[in-house]
């Protein structure tokens, strides 16, 4: 999503491109979700990615960006386990969980609020192996981990994005570009958006460019997995959120506000 706007590859001084940055610059800061999520509560970021969970207590202070979401469909996050089991034989058990504002533990918590339960906190990345070891008795796993899950002798429990979707037909809203209210103004912050979907439109294009970056930032991972990882979760919802993946996106927040999530 970020390749082209990091590396100039639109606005000034691009060839053929009519827009112009204005001056504007874009740094990379890459870090695990949940610290991203965090950032934002402490108002580090002036633009960045996080959960739609945290957007949903962010509304105040952050403003959604219409281009660079992760929505879509069989993408959800997933509940993974040594030996096969149910979620029902789950609830009460150690169950590691990618963060507390990830969109994946609030579609847990929806799926049955007795989850709620002696969960365990670690980064993404550590899950599986903490399954694996027999530290958790399951995981909620996220990102590139849905390839790559079976290749640990983990089984799948329950897909959490399928449950969505065949429970209120919509997408699945995983996470969000969003911009601090108090330093970057409408105007701005549509402009930035604008500048997303050219750089999803570049990369696009030029996939083979974007891929050699990509590839700088997850080396422990095959052609085929950053691939599918990428065919799956940049669509035309990164695009423009548009009105079905909004939609998709008021259910979520009304949902965890009735439930008392949030």
């Amino acid at each position: 999503m970020f390749y082209a706007l990091v590396h100039g590859r639109i606005g000034v001084g691009h060839p053929g491109q009519k827009e112009d940055t204005g001056g504007l610059g874009f740094t990379p800061n890459i870090r695990d979700i949940e610290a991203l999520n965090l950032a934002a509560f402490g108002g580090e970021l002036d633009v960045t990615k996080v959960s739609f969970h945290a957007y949903g207590l962010l509304r105040d202070t952050y403003r959604l960006l219409r281009s660079g979401a992760a929505i879509g469909r069989g993408c959800g996050p997933l509940v993974v386990s040594l030996r096969p089991t149910s979620m029902e034989a789950l609830v009460g058990k150690r169950i590691a969980i990618p963060g507390r504002y990830t969109t994946a533990w609030l579609l847990l918590q929806l799926y049955d609020p007795a989850f709620a339960r002696n969960v365990v906190v670690m980064p993404f990345h550590t899950i599986m192996d903490a399954v694996g070891d027999g530290q958790v008795d399951a995981g909620l796993i996220i990102h590139e981990s849905r390839f790559t899950y079976a290749d640990h002798g983990l089984t799948l429990v329950a897909d959490l994005g399928q449950w969505w979707e065949q429970t209120y037909a919509l997408p699945i809203p995983l996470g969000c570009i969003v911009a601090k209210r108090q330093s970057i103004d409408e105007a701005l912050a549509q402009r930035v958006g604008g500048y997303i979907r050219e750089s999803i439109l570049y990369a696009n294009a030029h996939p083979q460019e974007a891929l050699d970056y990509i590839r700088g930032y997850c080396r422990e991972l095959s052609e085929v997995c950053i691939r599918g990882h990428v065919d799956l979760y940049v669509n035309d919802f990164s695009l423009d959120v548009g009105q079905e993946g909004q939609r998709a996106v008021d259910v979520l927040l009304r949902l965890a506000q009735e439930r008392g999530i949030f």
